[in-house]
């Protein structure tokens, strides 16, 4: 354990939480069950450590293609993003998270509205499966991105989106109760 401000922090993995049964009101995680190497250990044991709920922050897979970005230009984050990601309702209630237009968290759908920000490398590499990708197809994509920005056609394809100020694109509540 370490302190940081008055606080502790404790090192361990979701699917070994090192904690005792009921140690707390609530559990929760955010954009990461599909990092764990057996998201169904790891829920398990968020529910064992946690007196009330559980609450998770995911993706749903069949969402995949509602973001431009994988549709248009990266079809293999697909790939990725299909095999990582379990069902949501297969986690417990399940309710619509719309991503507002200036999101500032960097996961993937968060630019939807402002295409060039996928140009930024830090931004990049904020992005769990654009980091993943091979280094050519990530180059192949952004230059095929950066080509209809400066063209202007990806604003003429997505000149609807521009007007919006929310978006579904698959991020999804999952809240579940203690039995």
């Amino acid at each position: 354990m370490t302190a940081a401000a008055g606080r502790q922090a404790v090192q361990g993995v979701a699917e070994a939480l090192p904690f005792a049964d009921d140690s707390f009101d609530a559990a929760m995680a955010v954009l990461t069950i599909h990092h764990w190497p057996d998201w169904r250990r790891g829920v398990a044991e968020m529910h064992r450590v946690a007196r009330d709920r559980v609450v998770i922050l995911t993706f749903d897979p069949r969402h995949t293609h509602s973001l431009w970005l994988v549709s248009e230009y990266l079809p293999e984050l697909a790939e990725l993003d299909e095999g990582r990601f379990p069902f949501p309702e297969e986690l417990g209630a399940v309710q619509t998270v719309e991503v507002p237009w200036d999101c500032v968290d960097g996961f993937q759908g968060a630019y939807w509205r402002r295409p060039e920000m996928y140009l930024d490398p830090i931004a990049q590499r904020a992005i769990s499966s654009l980091a993943m990708l091979p280094d050519t197809v990530r180059e192949r994509g952004m230059a095929a991105l950066r080509d209809d920005l400066e063209s202007g056609a990806w604003a003429a394809r997505h000149a609807d989106l521009l007007e919006r100020e929310t978006l579904d694109l698959g991020y999804r509540l999952v809240v579940a109760y203690a039995s």
